[in-house]
Order: C-alpha cells, then structure tokens, then sequence
C-alpha cells in the first residue's frame, strides 16, 4: 500500500516545481514545509533560508524536524543557473549555481537524514536531463546537476534500506527559471514545456511509495524535449 505523507521539506518551494510540489504534498494528505529566501505565495510554513550557505541549510533543517517531531521526506527541488560561455560568466554567479544546486542539495539532505532513518522516510533530489547531457553555455548548471546525478546514486547505495532514494530528471517546465534571460537562452516559441504540477504528481507517487520499494530515478520530460535523449 502507499505510504502516508508526514512533514516534508521542499527546498525552492516559493515558485516553479517547488511550489508544484509543495501544493501537491498537501493535496495528498503532507504537511509541506518550504526553504526558500522567499515568501512561499500560497501561505506554507516557511523558514528563509539562502541554500548557497549550506550550515544555514542545515540549521533550517533542524528547526524544521524539532517544530514537527519527525520529518517524512526531503524534496530538493531549489535550482538557479548563470547562463553563458564559462570565460563570460561572473566567477560568483557560476560559483552561487553550483552553491545552490549542489552544495545546498547535499546540505539538507545531510541534515535531514538521521531523521528519515527514524521514520522510513525518502529523499527525491532534482536533478535535470542536463545532468545527463551537456549542452554550451551551461558549464555551471551542467556542473552541479552532473554533481547531483553523482550524489544521488552514491547517496542510495549508502543509504540501503534506511532511507529511500530517488532522483527526478525532470526536462523543461513552465516556470519563471527563464525569465530574466537573454532570449538566445530562453525557450523557443514552439518548444513545448511540461506544466510543473504534472511534475509533481511524480514526486508525491515517488515519496508514498511502501518502505522498500524503491523508485531510483524518474525522467519525466515534454515529448519533445530539446535536450533528451
């Protein structure tokens, strides 16, 4: 049978996937907790946090899992990106994507993980289909989502039966992770984008999942997804 939902972290969960998933972690019975530097909009419980400082990550966590008791799962779903040829890009904006993406992913995780051996519960970490292929212009988001591929296969054989495991390889969404762009790295008019809550669906059926069972690794993209296969 499908596990129950309890408290789970989303990190990101003020917009974008993480806000997708936050809603539907509620929807199917969870209590969402959002670590975010901003305001989630649809009034979750919050704690600001900038994920690129990864001691400020895991105290977030701890205060989290000490106001609730226990915690059910981590969502990693907090991404940024600083496009561009890799001599052209700002050294602290590249440095800040792998912070957030990669370091700040590890961070919670770690935090969280005594606690998700208490409970049974599962870690879903986001990483992208440019974890899996590199395109140019995205030296440090394929940098930090190749990290996260990494870090989530090493994270699951450590983890055995404790604590499940799975990595979502979500490709392009409808979110505002584009917006503020140059236009030669934005979508394309007709480049078709997966709606984030579709997305999420995915994660919640990866997170209520029966102890045990595990769901590695879930690619979820538009049918025509420009960087996949």
């Amino acid at each position: 049978m499908p596990a129950e939902l309890g408290t789970i972290i989303v990190t990101g969960g003020a917009s974008g996937l993480g806000a997708a998933v936050a809603t539907a972690v509620e929807q199917a019975g969870g209590t969402p907790v959002v670590l975010d530097v901003a305001t989630p909009p649809n009034g979750f419980e919050h704690v600001r946090v900038d994920l690129s400082d990864g001691r400020a990550a895991e105290r977030a966590v701890e205060e989290v899992a000490e106001r609730h008791g226990a915690l059910a799962g981590v969502v990693t779903a907090a991404g940024t990106d600083a496009c561009g040829d890799f001599r052209d890009v700002d050294a602290e904006r590249w440095e800040r994507v792998v912070k957030i993406n990669l370091i700040g992913t590890a961070a919670v995780v770690r935090a969280a993980l005594p606690h998700l051996e208490r409970s049974g519960g599962r870690v879903v970490t986001v990483a992208s289909t440019l974890g899996l292929r590199a395109l140019p212009a995205a030296t440090a988001y394929c940098a930090s989502k190749f990290g996260v591929v990494g870090f989530t296969r090493a994270l699951a054989m450590e983890a055995g039966d404790k604590v499940g495991v799975t990595m979502l390889v979500p490709g392009g969404m409808r979110t505002k992770f584009f917006d503020g762009r140059d236009e030669q790295f934005k979508p394309g008019p007709d480049q078709r984008l997966n709606d984030p809550a579709d997305v999420a669906e995915a994660v919640v059926f990866a997170l209520t999942r029966p102890r045990h069972v595990e769901l590695r690794e879930l690619i979820v993209t538009p049918s025509g997804e420009p960087s996949w296969p």
